[in-house]
């Protein structure tokens, strides 16, 4: 039979997984739409590969294993998956059509959504999916300040203003690289040793899991106001999670241009540009920036629903309270362990597990308690991805879990042989850099 979520005797059964992963390796370029979803993030030969079904903050595989789901499609589900008033929205506009030759009152209707909750979005325009309104994010901040360079710092998809800087940039001209360049969270020196008089924006999450520091933020806004430079906040991971207006109402700091998606719909596929009027402007006529499905309605039908629920529950306020028990829980457990290696980091909404290279290579342990996790019913990749569909039931039994996996972590880096412990080969990393990252234009004029 196949695992549940418990304290199961064998780890999971994984053929049909296995199966289908045999077929998309001779059809399927690195087998997977998105890397975080791979199975290189995963220990292979134990973790399922593909997913059959959700409901609320469980998932299902295609061998029927039970999990609870702290990935939560890797961002999306705010609110869990196949949640009913979500679900109801888009049945009913499936009833009317998905796309149509026209405009759709959808678009007036979530923008008017939009336009009261996001601080300083005066302007919203939509697309499909995030690296769509990055890249939307920077044409604009050229095409208002005439001016070309651009600092990041984060990760911002996969287009090649943005993928130039990384080690994956075959295929993009020299031309592109020497347009982008990068700094140091947290350091606003980094930024000021990087622009120059030809510098458009300066983008950046506005925070992964460390939080900014000696008001980093409100310096790089007054940064940006004296030089002539568009600030650009991505806020794929805090957009509608850390507080409803993100991290701009959050922290107090105002973008010149937002951009979201993740959160906003609950899975459905949509990503939103937002803007002071006077910069956004440029799309009126200079600028373009369309697409054919970005209107579609199936996905503003969810994103209208989501956005009401999220500010009718206070979901922020939630995700914010059950993330604290798992945080503030695991840091319990790993300190009552005398396990100084290990430590839950990282907003309440959305934590990460680390684990320190002083004991060890940090993706084998990770690997390790992922291996064990997923063994006793729990889908984990050293997240937490809260949603708002995970209940207490769900927090206890994971923290009871890891008073279980953890020993055994222990016991592992104790007798020096982590790697020996694993059934599987161990996750490799995901593509992500945020510090130690700057590399700095030729400077020209500095203000």
């Amino acid at each position: 039979m196949p695992n549940k979520v418990d304290n199961n005797k064998n780890f999971p059964d994984i053929r049909k997984s296995d199966e289908l992963y045999k077929i998309a390796l001779d059809l399927i370029p690195a087998t997977t739409q998105t890397l975080a979803k791979g199975p290189q993030q995963n220990v292979r030969g134990i973790a399922p590969k593909y997913l059959q079904r959700g409901k609320g903050s469980h998932v299902w595989d295609v061998d029927g294993n039970e999990f609870i789901d702290f990935n939560m499609g890797i961002g999306p589900l705010s609110l869990g998956y196949s949640y009913p008033k979500v679900d109801e929205a888009i049945k009913k506009q499936l009833e009317d059509g998905i796309t149509f030759s026209l405009m759709h009152p959808l678009e007036v209707e979530v923008a008017q959504l939009i336009n009261e909750i996001v601080p300083n979005a005066e302007s919203i325009r939509y697309s499909k999916s995030g690296a769509d309104v990055t890249s939307a994010a920077i044409r604009v901040a050229r095409a208002y300040t005439g001016k070309e360079k651009v600092l990041c710092c984060g990760y911002h998809g996969w287009h090649d203003w943005y993928i130039s800087v990384t080690d994956k940039n075959l295929g993009i001209p020299k031309t592109v690289e020497d347009l982008t360049f990068t700094f140091n969270y947290n350091d606003i020196q980094s930024v000021k040793d990087s622009i120059d008089d030809d510098t458009a924006a300066i983008i950046l999450e506005p925070f992964v899991f460390e939080a900014p520091k000696n008001n980093f933020l409100q310096d790089l806004r007054k940064l940006c106001d004296e030089n002539g430079i568009l600030l650009i906040f991505d806020e794929m991971w805090t957009g509608f999670r850390i507080a409803l207006g993100g991290a701009q109402e959050y922290f107090g700091v105002n973008a010149d241009l937002a951009t979201f998606s993740k959160a906003v719909a609950n899975g459905m596929p949509i990503s939103i540009l937002t803007g002071r009027k006077e910069v956004m402007q440029v799309l009126d006529e200079k600028v373009f920036f369309y697409t054919t499905f970005g209107g579609e309605a199936l996905s503003l039908a969810a994103a209208k629903a989501t956005i009401n629920e999220l500010k009718d529950k206070n979901v922020p306020e939630y995700l914010a309270n059950k993330g604290k028990l798992l945080k503030s829980g695991y840091n319990e457990i790993v300190q009552n362990l005398k396990i100084d290696y290990s430590k839950c980091i990282g907003y309440d909404c959305r934590s990460l597990i680390t684990f320190d290279p002083k004991a060890g290579n940090p993706l084998e342990m990770k690997s390790l308690v992922q291996q064990e996790m997923i063994k006793r019913g729990i889908l984990w990749g050293g997240f937490h991805n809260m949603s708002y569909s995970h209940t207490d039931d769900d927090i206890n039994y994971t923290l009871n879990t890891y008073k279980e996996v953890l020993p055994i972590l222990k016991k592992a880096v104790e007798e020096n042989n982590v790697k020996g412990y694993l059934k599987g080969e161990p996750v490799v990393p995901v593509f992500r850099k945020v510090s130690n990252f700057n590399t700095k234009p030729k400077l020209k004029t500095v203000k």
